[in-house]
Protein backbone atom coordinates (compact mmCIF):
# COMPACT_ATOMS: atom_id res chain seq x y z
CA UNK A 1 0.00 0.00 0.00
CA UNK A 2 1.33 3.17 -0.98
CA UNK A 3 1.85 6.37 1.17
CA UNK A 4 -1.10 7.91 -0.37
CA UNK A 5 -3.45 4.85 -0.41
CA UNK A 6 -2.98 4.62 3.28
CA UNK A 7 -3.75 8.87 3.78
CA UNK A 8 -6.75 7.92 2.12
CA UNK A 9 -7.71 4.69 4.15
CA UNK A 10 -6.91 6.46 7.18
CA UNK A 11 -9.63 9.51 6.43
CA UNK A 12 -12.01 6.93 5.24
CA UNK A 13 -12.12 5.48 8.61
CA UNK A 14 -12.60 8.46 10.24
CA UNK A 15 -15.64 9.66 7.96
CA UNK A 16 -16.81 6.29 8.70
CA UNK A 17 -16.28 6.55 12.50
CA UNK A 18 -18.10 10.06 12.36
CA UNK A 19 -20.48 8.48 15.00
CA UNK A 20 -18.05 8.28 17.69
CA UNK A 21 -16.67 11.16 20.07
CA UNK A 22 -14.55 13.84 18.71
CA UNK A 23 -11.94 12.56 21.04
CA UNK A 24 -11.88 9.00 19.93
CA UNK A 25 -12.01 10.18 16.27
CA UNK A 26 -9.15 11.92 16.97
CA UNK A 27 -6.74 9.28 19.27
CA UNK A 28 -7.41 6.90 15.73
CA UNK A 29 -6.28 9.17 13.27
CA UNK A 30 -3.18 10.45 15.61
CA UNK A 31 -2.87 6.00 16.35
CA UNK A 32 -3.04 5.57 11.99
CA UNK A 33 -0.75 8.69 11.35
CA UNK A 34 1.64 6.96 14.12
CA UNK A 35 1.55 3.80 12.48
CA UNK A 36 2.60 5.27 8.97
CA UNK A 37 5.14 7.69 9.91
CA UNK A 38 6.93 4.58 11.86
CA UNK A 39 6.84 2.38 8.46
CA UNK A 40 8.11 5.19 6.63
CA UNK A 41 11.38 5.70 8.92
CA UNK A 42 11.61 1.80 9.29
CA UNK A 43 11.63 1.56 5.06
CA UNK A 44 14.20 4.87 5.09
CA UNK A 45 16.26 3.21 7.65
CA UNK A 46 17.63 0.40 5.51
CA UNK A 47 18.62 2.75 2.68
CA UNK A 48 22.00 2.99 2.45
CA UNK A 49 23.91 6.21 4.01
CA UNK A 50 25.78 6.75 0.98
CA UNK A 51 22.52 6.23 -1.44
CA UNK A 52 20.39 8.50 1.28
CA UNK A 53 22.91 11.52 0.62
CA UNK A 54 22.97 11.19 -3.35
CA UNK A 55 19.23 11.73 -2.92
CA UNK A 56 18.96 14.70 -0.50
CA UNK A 57 22.08 16.52 -2.17
CA UNK A 58 22.28 19.67 -3.46
CA UNK A 59 23.42 20.18 -7.08
CA UNK A 60 27.04 21.28 -7.39
CA UNK A 61 28.16 24.26 -8.81
CA UNK A 62 29.54 22.26 -12.04
CA UNK A 63 25.76 20.82 -12.09
CA UNK A 64 24.22 23.84 -12.38
CA UNK A 65 26.05 25.48 -14.91
CA UNK A 66 28.09 28.61 -15.12
CA UNK A 67 26.74 31.21 -13.20
CA UNK A 68 27.71 34.83 -13.75
CA UNK A 69 27.35 37.92 -12.19
CA UNK A 70 24.28 39.07 -13.33
CA UNK A 71 22.60 35.98 -12.34
CA UNK A 72 22.69 33.96 -16.25
CA UNK A 73 23.03 30.45 -15.91
CA UNK A 74 26.06 29.12 -18.16
CA UNK A 75 24.53 25.71 -18.98
CA UNK A 76 23.43 23.91 -22.74
CA UNK A 77 19.95 25.33 -22.27
CA UNK A 78 21.13 28.33 -21.86
CA UNK A 79 23.32 28.04 -25.11
CA UNK A 80 20.56 26.77 -27.05
CA UNK A 81 18.70 29.80 -26.64
CA UNK A 82 21.48 32.29 -27.34
CA UNK A 83 21.13 33.02 -31.34
CA UNK A 84 23.68 32.27 -34.15
CA UNK A 85 27.06 34.18 -33.54
CA UNK A 86 29.10 35.23 -36.24
CA UNK A 87 32.16 38.04 -36.17
CA UNK A 88 35.19 38.90 -37.46
CA UNK A 89 38.86 37.35 -37.55
CA UNK A 90 39.77 37.51 -33.94
CA UNK A 91 35.73 35.57 -33.15
CA UNK A 92 36.58 33.17 -35.93
CA UNK A 93 40.44 32.43 -34.54
CA UNK A 94 38.69 31.64 -30.96
CA UNK A 95 35.24 29.71 -32.20
CA UNK A 96 38.16 27.10 -34.26
CA UNK A 97 40.22 26.70 -31.49
CA UNK A 98 37.14 25.66 -28.71
CA UNK A 99 35.84 23.67 -32.32
CA UNK A 100 39.11 21.42 -32.23
CA UNK A 101 40.43 21.75 -28.77
CA UNK A 102 37.02 21.91 -26.78
CA UNK A 103 33.81 20.56 -28.65
CA UNK A 104 33.34 17.61 -26.97
CA UNK A 105 33.32 19.57 -23.41
CA UNK A 106 30.27 20.53 -21.63
CA UNK A 107 29.61 23.78 -21.74
CA UNK A 108 31.17 24.70 -18.56
CA UNK A 109 34.81 23.22 -20.57
CA UNK A 110 33.73 24.98 -23.57
CA UNK A 111 34.06 28.41 -21.46
CA UNK A 112 37.17 27.36 -19.02
CA UNK A 113 39.11 26.72 -22.54
CA UNK A 114 37.71 29.85 -23.78
CA UNK A 115 39.12 31.46 -20.39
CA UNK A 116 42.65 30.37 -20.74
CA UNK A 117 43.03 31.85 -24.53
CA UNK A 118 41.58 34.94 -23.43
CA UNK A 119 44.10 35.52 -20.38
CA UNK A 120 46.83 34.80 -22.28
CA UNK A 121 46.11 37.26 -24.75
CA UNK A 122 46.01 39.93 -21.48
CA UNK A 123 49.63 38.49 -19.92
CA UNK A 124 52.63 40.20 -21.09
CA UNK A 125 54.41 36.42 -21.88
CA UNK A 126 52.46 35.80 -24.94
CA UNK A 127 51.20 37.64 -28.60
CA UNK A 128 48.35 40.38 -27.94
CA UNK A 129 45.78 39.27 -30.30
CA UNK A 130 43.29 35.98 -30.16
CA UNK A 131 44.71 35.15 -33.40
CA UNK A 132 48.52 35.38 -32.36
CA UNK A 133 48.22 33.91 -29.50
CA UNK A 134 46.18 30.37 -30.67
CA UNK A 135 48.54 30.39 -33.88
CA UNK A 136 52.08 31.23 -31.74
CA UNK A 137 54.54 28.43 -32.94
CA UNK A 138 52.74 27.20 -35.49
CA UNK A 139 54.96 25.42 -38.24
CA UNK A 140 57.54 24.49 -36.39
CA UNK A 141 57.49 20.60 -34.76
CA UNK A 142 56.48 20.44 -31.42
CA UNK A 143 56.86 24.05 -30.61
CA UNK A 144 53.02 25.52 -31.21
CA UNK A 145 50.68 26.02 -28.76
CA UNK A 146 47.45 24.26 -29.33
CA UNK A 147 48.38 21.10 -30.79
CA UNK A 148 45.57 21.31 -33.77
CA UNK A 149 47.51 23.92 -35.04
CA UNK A 150 50.67 21.79 -35.96
CA UNK A 151 48.98 18.15 -35.55
CA UNK A 152 49.76 17.55 -39.81
CA UNK A 153 45.77 17.21 -40.12
CA UNK A 154 43.56 19.56 -41.89
CA UNK A 155 41.31 22.00 -39.55
CA UNK A 156 38.09 20.59 -41.31
CA UNK A 157 34.86 21.61 -39.57
CA UNK A 158 32.69 18.94 -40.24
CA UNK A 159 30.26 19.10 -37.33
CA UNK A 160 27.54 21.87 -38.14
CA UNK A 161 25.94 22.00 -34.58
CA UNK A 162 29.33 21.69 -32.69
CA UNK A 163 30.59 24.93 -34.64
CA UNK A 164 27.56 26.71 -33.79
CA UNK A 165 28.03 26.11 -29.86
CA UNK A 166 31.21 27.12 -29.66
CA UNK A 167 30.67 30.17 -32.18
CA UNK A 168 27.95 31.14 -29.34
CA UNK A 169 30.75 30.69 -26.50
CA UNK A 170 33.19 32.63 -28.29
CA UNK A 171 30.96 35.73 -28.80
CA UNK A 172 29.95 35.85 -24.96
CA UNK A 173 33.41 35.22 -24.31
CA UNK A 174 34.66 38.51 -26.71
CA UNK A 175 31.50 40.44 -25.71
CA UNK A 176 32.94 40.61 -22.00
CA UNK A 177 31.85 37.26 -20.20
CA UNK A 178 32.83 37.31 -17.04
CA UNK A 179 36.46 34.68 -16.12
CA UNK A 180 35.62 32.86 -12.90
CA UNK A 181 36.16 29.39 -14.00
CA UNK A 182 40.23 28.58 -13.76
CA UNK A 183 41.68 31.72 -11.97
CA UNK A 184 43.54 33.17 -14.42
CA UNK A 185 44.71 30.12 -15.50
CA UNK A 186 47.26 30.05 -18.46
CA UNK A 187 47.52 26.61 -19.36
CA UNK A 188 46.02 23.45 -19.64
CA UNK A 189 46.37 19.62 -20.79
CA UNK A 190 44.26 16.45 -20.72
CA UNK A 191 44.15 14.12 -18.25
CA UNK A 192 45.85 11.55 -20.31
CA UNK A 193 49.04 13.25 -20.29
CA UNK A 194 51.29 15.06 -18.02
CA UNK A 195 53.64 18.14 -19.84
CA UNK A 196 56.42 18.90 -17.74
CA UNK A 197 55.18 22.15 -17.08
CA UNK A 198 52.46 20.87 -14.98
CA UNK A 199 55.00 19.82 -12.44
CA UNK A 200 55.85 23.74 -11.90
CA UNK A 201 52.13 25.41 -12.39
CA UNK A 202 50.05 25.43 -9.87
CA UNK A 203 46.83 23.65 -10.79
CA UNK A 204 43.62 26.18 -10.31
CA UNK A 205 41.27 23.78 -11.64
CA UNK A 206 39.49 20.37 -13.11
CA UNK A 207 37.16 20.44 -15.32
CA UNK A 208 35.81 17.85 -17.92
CA UNK A 209 38.88 16.18 -19.22
CA UNK A 210 40.84 19.13 -18.99
CA UNK A 211 43.24 20.22 -15.57
CA UNK A 212 44.19 24.16 -15.73
CA UNK A 213 47.13 25.97 -14.22
CA UNK A 214 48.29 29.29 -14.00
CA UNK A 215 51.70 30.61 -15.42
CA UNK A 216 53.76 32.10 -12.37
CA UNK A 217 54.37 35.51 -12.85
CA UNK A 218 57.88 36.23 -13.20
CA UNK A 219 59.65 39.66 -11.44
CA UNK A 220 62.99 40.95 -11.72
CA UNK A 221 64.78 38.90 -9.47
CA UNK A 222 63.81 35.28 -11.13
Amino acid sequence: MTIIKAIFAIFAAAILSFSMSAASAEELLASRLGALLGQERQALSVVPDSRMTLLTRLPSAGERGVQTQSGVIYDAGFLASRPAADGGAQWECLAEALYFEARGESVRGMFAVGEVILNRVDSSSYPDTLCDVINQGTGRRYACQFTYTCDGRAEVINEPAAWENVGKVARILLDGAPRALTDGATHYHTRAVSPSWAKRFPRTAAIGSHYFYRQPTRTASN
